[in-house]
């Protein structure tokens, strides 16, 4: 449940919100298209971030507790492929959740980095996984990580691999391009190293639909929040009962697609300039891109990975790969 680098019409649950300047420059951008489009990492102000929290505990949303399962049950095989000694770069690393399973799965983890947008956010986190490992340096580092990043120094020689961590099946927010081009980025950071990447995988689609439409809502108030803050940041005039949730399968392309659709002919201003909203005119929000084994596998060999071993679960609903980066020659 994505960046401007890339123009993401989608996301997750490890990007967190950019600066205001950002915001308002690409809702300008995105409400000027003829399709009318807006990058996904906008959804987690505080209010989004806790609503996809929410998201992830309801029994429609299945993505979360399945890849946790994953990881539980494959922790010690995930283990030997990362070795000891290792640092570990979580990529989107939002609330810092996930990665604790493979900490405690390590031999003697040296180096944690995890990436996020969220400085705030981050730092909170950041503070609580020290006090939780104290012996792991633990080294937050605030960056959009879709863009070329300027990490701490590598280690002394000799010591463990350098491993992105990348869950929850954010590379499937971004297109196809898009997909390579954060791959390709993540093999030259790694090399020498390893990705392990959590996708999710293609299905039928009354599961998809359901685990986008859950019947509490609260996908919905998700997705409507993003009209919230844009009125209390930019002072847009949305009015969030003048739209409505859509999210469904586009079987074709292999994504949900989510979208807020104009009820009625109305009219929105932001930063004095108006855009007019047909009824059933839409804003869209987020692609989430479903893959196959093979697919996955067949992208990070074109992205310059060796892929490797695949963890999924009894009903294949999810995968958890690992691609070792070849050193550099």
């Amino acid at each position: 449940m994505g960046t401007p680098a890339f123009n993401l019409h989608a996301f997750r649950a490890a990007q967190r919100a950019a600066p205001l300047s950002d915001f308002a420059r690409e809702l300008h951008a995105g409400l000027s298209l003829e399709t009318r489009s807006i990058s996904p990492k906008f959804f987690y102000d505080v209010e989004g971030s806790a609503l996809f929290d929410r998201i992830c505990e309801l029994p429609e949303y299945y993505p979360t507790r399945t890849e946790l399962r994953i990881l539980t049950e494959s922790a010690e095989e995930i283990a030997g492929q990362i070795g000891p000694d290792a640092e570990i770069i979580e990529f989107g690393a939002g609330s810092l959740t996930k990665v604790r399973l493979l900490l405690d799965a390590l031999e003697a983890p040296r180096r944690y980095v995890p990436i996020d947008i969220s400085g705030e956010h981050l730092e909170a986190a950041a503070a609580r996984l020290r006090t939780d490992y104290p012996r792991l340096a633990v080294q937050p580092v605030v960056a959009d990580y879709t863009m070329p990043l300027v990490l701490p120094p590598a280690r002394e020689k000799g010591a463990g691999q350098r491993v992105g961590f990348f869950p929850g099946s954010t590379l499937g927010n971004f297109t196809p391009n898009e997909a390579l081009a954060f791959l390709q980025l993540a093999q030259r950071l790694l090399r020498g190293g390893g990705l392990l990447i959590g996708v999710d995988l293609v299905k039928d689609p009354a599961l998809l639909h359901a685990a986008y439409n859950d019947a509490e809502g609260v996908t919905a108030a998700f997705n409507l929040n993003l009209l919230r803050r844009a009125n209390r940041e930019l002072g847009c005039d949305f009015d969030l009962d003048g739209f409505t949730h859509a999210a469904f399968y586009n079987s074709p392309q292999r994504r949900i697609e989510m979208h807020l659709v104009s009820r009625r002919p109305q009219t929105v201003t932001l930063d004095g300039q108006a855009f007019d909203f047909a009824e059933g005119e839409t804003l869209h929000t987020e692609n989430s891109h479903k893959f196959t084994i093979d697919s996955l596998r067949s992208l990070a060999l074109k992205a310059g990975f060796r892929p490797g071993a695949v963890w999924t679960d009894p009903d294949r609903l999810f995968s958890v790969h690992w691609l070792q980066a070849p050193a550099a020659q």
